[in-house]
């Protein structure tokens, strides 16, 4: 049995899968705001309600905002700030009295597409989750990329790549620099470049309603959202050129994105051709549960 432990900001989600990836068990419970400890005992108190419902132990594989550093064995990069500087490895194996497997939220969801998931056995694949914030994860051959820094797939701290003038320097971001593709293509940044033209105050949701009801503003918006995430995807697939980028997270669900960012991205890419598929995510909000289990699929 393979039990995966999702942790964000607001719950923290558990599954158990087969080894077939049949789902078993789910359920999901309130992340203790700002409490390091208690989130260690909701964790801990999650797994033991998953194998006494079942009856079976399991491995445990755990999903984290940020990453565990090499260098000092700390998780850092965390939005859950109380998680930062801290030994989660150690501390979690030990309150669970066993060997875990941690990865990064966005390489769990990006192994789960990869495992049994909308780009399944697929060579390489890059997962992005655009929400509240922008990040991705890479798996080549059914194996998450990690790096000798744990930051492979940090995709939206880099800048947004070919900025027009009226794009430069970018808004600042919380990592200290500016035009960060997380300030462009992440729900706020929808919502900020909206503001800046409009003056109305919306969510991603609402411009992308008001779009569809034939809004200019909201059209304007959504316009060049497509044409930034089309150049940073563009970015992407100079680089790694991967088989499939899966688009996960809040901004995933805008549907025109599959049809539309695929028609401009080919003016960035350096190919004749680009076969690159861009695909939604087959278990959405869950994948990244499910790849958090996935850690012990060796």
């Amino acid at each position: 049995m393979l039990i995966g432990v999702d942790l964000g900001g607001t719950k923290i989600e558990g599954i158990a899968l087969s080894n077939d990836g049949d789902e078993l068990f789910r359920d999901r419970v309130p992340t203790p705001a700002g409490d390091y400890r208690a989130t260690l005992q909701v964790i801990n108190d999650l797994v033991s309600l998953i194998e006494s419902t079942l009856n079976e132990k399991g491995s445990v594989g755990v999903g984290t905002p940020g990453a565990i550093s090499p260098a000092t064995g700390l998780l850092k990069n965390s939005n859950s700030v109380c998680m930062n500087a801290k030994p989660f490895y150690e501390d979690l194996s030990r309150v669970l009295n066993r060997n875990i497997r941690i990865a990064n939220d966005a390489n769990c969801f990006a192994l789960s597409e990869a495992t049994d998931g909308a780009a399944a056995d697929e060579d390489v694949v890059f997962g992005v989750i655009a929400g509240t914030g922008t990040g991705a994860g890479l798996v080549v051959k059914g194996h998450v990329l990690g790096g000798p820094n744990a930051i492979a797939g940090e995709w939206g701290h880099n800048p947004l790549p070919w900025p027009k003038d009226n794009e430069r320097p970018g808004p600042s971001c919380y990592c200290g620099k500016y035009g960060c593709i997380e300030t462009w293509l992440s729900g706020p940044g929808m919502s900020r470049d909206y503001l800046d033209v409009s003056g109305q105050a919306l969510d991603a949701k609402q411009i992308v309603f008001l779009a569809g009801e034939g809004e200019e503003a909201a059209e304007l918006c959504l316009q060049r959202y497509e044409e930034r995430m089309a150049r940073s995807l563009a970015h992407v697939i100079n680089i790694l050129d991967p088989d499939v980028i899966v688009l996960g997270g809040g901004m995933g669900n805008i549907e025109r994105l599959y049809t539309n960012v695929v028609k401009l991205w080919g003016q960035y890419v350096f190919s004749d051709r680009v076969e690159t598929k861009l695909v939604p995510p087959k278990f959405g909000d869950s994948s990244g549960v499910r790849g958090a289990a996935w850690l012990w699929n060796d």
